[in-house]
């Protein structure tokens, strides 16, 4: 038995180094080309290379793969068609290198820029070449990244795809807090050096062309596979089912597949959902438990309030994607179920008359944008306040060995003795400048005091917050929904709106 055991362990491990060979023999394959592929020290390669010509007119592509050529400027082309392989290499190594694997649901294989010209401004082999400066200037070179150009459009402009794993596989990118902003600062950078048009001053969301974010999404937001099913359940119990198993069956011919586990749990799912959704409230909100749905088949229930409405869906696009007759039934009933919600939210704010609508929908969204940016202020308030604290402190502690340096006449050996306590009295002081501006030292006291009533108002204005953006949603969305329904009847805002 010994003997087996031994021979077992001997196998295994030949079948890793073997996995481990086959797995590395590419990769080394690759950076070799990087390597000696490569132009020298010029400029790295661009490459076109035409793709689908059945889908777009004119599309070009430029890939890019940095490598390692002479100078140490990147040389080596990225073919698009195979970046998607190059990318899952890239990851793999990662892997082999530093031992690290991301989640399989958060993991990300590459990141998406997209940059726009106006019309007329440029053509599209200058929005390539500025495209690929800011992809460049973007990852810095550490990134394989490839450009893509069409030209079917009457605007020109450019999609950009970096690999998230770095040249040396050690590395990842990681999206942070402000990244939209940071890439506009870099694209208005790139352009200004180009001699191109930028928007100077970013307008507010839902002012002048710019709109809420319900509102930029357009009637393209197709609602989630729960909401779906709440919906269904609405409509079944609305035909008033004799009994739980009659309110199954219902179900089952909308196209439902009906799924009861251990313990009486049931589970639905529908055409193209990959996983069964429970039938429980814990899943689907109040009042959507099968206890809930007994009492309202017995009439038992209370009545049940009013839902969130969605945003129409535009028909006609979803087909021309490749959705089918189904999908078509179901989006006409969904349309009509959110046309009534939007009339019955018309009726019960007493909205009559289109410019009501619109008015009570621009007031909505300026008092949101105005609580907005009272709480960015108030924690805008609540970090000076920190860097205070945190200054005062380090400034009291290292207090007197600074007060003994400058006893010293700043002597060498004793910075030496003392250079990180020196470093941080400095630092501290540099805040006070900065924040303060040559004012008063604040007290310890002051700032805990002040930081308790900050704390306080951003709890008090977050109640406030929610509320304002949950009325801006609804009434966005409403407004939406109205306009689709005034552009597919031929109706105009100026009219009274009638059922």
């Amino acid at each position: 038995m010994r003997n087996k055991h031994t021979t077992r362990r001997v196998w295994r491990t030949f079948a890793l180094l073997l996995c481990l060979c086959l797995l590395c023999l590419p990769l080394m394959g690759m950076a070799a080309q990087g390597e000696d592929g490569g132009t020298g020290g010029g400029e790295p390669e661009i490459v076109y290379i035409d793709i689908v010509p059945e889908e777009t007119e004119a599309a070009t592509l430029l890939g890019y793969r940095p490598g390692h050529g002479g100078g140490g400027k990147p040389t080596d082309p990225c073919d698009p068609q195979s970046a998607e392989g190059e990318f899952l290499l890239s990851k793999a190594k990662y892997k082999a290198i530093t031992g690290r694997e991301q989640k399989k649901d958060a993991d990300v294989l590459c990141y998406q820029i997209r940059q726009s010209f106006p019309p007329g401004e440029i053509d599209a082999e200058t929005a390539l070449k500025i495209s690929y400066d800011l992809a460049m200037h973007w990852t810095k070179g550490n990134h394989a990244f490839f450009v893509v150009s069409h030209t079917d459009r009457p605007h020109p402009h450019c999609h950009i795809y970096y690999n998230s794993t770095s040249l040396d596989c050690t590395r990842k990118f990681r999206d942070f807090f402000g990244s939209a902003r940071a890439v506009r600062r870099l694209s208005d950078r790139v352009c200004i050096e180009y001699g191109l048009s930028v928007i100077k001053n970013p307008k507010l969301k839902s002012k002048g062309r710019f709109h809420h974010y319900g509102e930029w999404l357009g009637f393209n937001k197709a609602p989630t596979f729960q909401e779906r099913l709440k919906q269904q359940i609405d409509a079944a119990l609305s035909q008033r089912p004799a009994d739980f198993s009659d309110f199954i069956r219902r179900m089952e011919a909308t196209g439902y597949e009906v799924k009861q586990g251990r313990g009486g749990a049931i589970s639905f799912r529908v055409e193209g959902q990959e996983r069964f959704t429970r039938l429980r409230s814990d899943t689907l909100g109040v009042g959507y438990g099968p206890e809930d749905i007994r009492a309202a088949i017995e009439g038992k229930a209370a009545p049940r309030q009013r839902g969130k409405i969605n945003l129409a869906i535009d028909i006609a696009a979803r087909m021309r994607s490749g959705k089918g007759p189904a999908y078509e039934r179901w989006a006409k009933v969904f349309n009509l179920k959110q046309m009534a919600a939007a009339l019955v939210y018309l009726q019960e704010n007493n909205l009559t008359d289109y410019a009501e609508l619109a008015d009570k929908a621009a007031k909505a969204t300026d008092a949101f944008h105005t609580l907005e940016w009272q709480m960015k202020g108030v924690e805008n308030d609540l970090q000076i306040n920190g860097e205070l604290m945190g200054a005062t402190v380090d400034y009291a502690k290292t207090r007197a060995v600074f007060d003994g340096y400058k006893a010293a006449k700043y002597s060498k050996k004793y910075l030496a003795e003392h250079e990180a306590d020196i470093q941080t009295h400095r630092a501290a002081r540099a805040t006070f400048s900065r924040v303060l501006n040559g004012g008063k030292l604040p007290k310890i006291d002051a700032l805990k005091q002040e930081r308790q009533k900050l704390i306080a108002e951003k709890k008090a204005a977050h109640a406030d917050y929610k509320k304002a953006r949950a009325e801006m949603r609804e009434v966005v969305t409403v407004k939406a929904n109205i306009d689709r329904l005034l552009e597919v009847t031929g109706g105009g805002k100026n009219k009274e709106m009638e059922r």
